[in-house]
């Protein structure tokens, strides 16, 4: 039971941080990974979306749609596809830290009016 335990902690350091250095590379502070709630409008921010988008997280089904845009938003931010959509949504440990500590590099989305 303690391997599991460590696997399982191991994994938690690597994602966040991944996340820390996706923020970072995306010109926003690292340390708001950290923070609940605040990591998601973060996120937003990053992919071009509004805040209220988080109230749509709230409503169940909606959400994992929701979800899935904004992860496929995170992807074309750093130059990737819909398969590195795929990949975040499938296996997000294998590819939040290939996005963070690869040579992507994050462009910020068009404005839309």
């Amino acid at each position: 039971m303690g391997i599991i335990a460590l696997i399982y902690l191991a994994i938690v350091v690597l994602m966040i941080a991944s996340l820390w250095i996706i923020f970072t590379k995306a010109g926003k502070p690292g340390w708001a990974c950290l923070i609940p709630i605040y990591n998601i409008i973060i996120l937003l921010e990053i992919v071009g979306k509004p805040w209220w988008w988080l109230l749509l997280m709230l409503i169940p089904l909606v959400n994992i749609i929701v979800l899935i845009i904004v992860v496929h938003g995170l992807s074309v931010c750093f130059g990737k596809g819909a398969g590195f959509t795929v990949g975040l949504i499938l296996l997000g440990f294998v590819f939040y830290p290939m996005l963070a500590f690869g040579d992507a590099t994050y462009s910020a989305p068009a404005k839309s009016s």
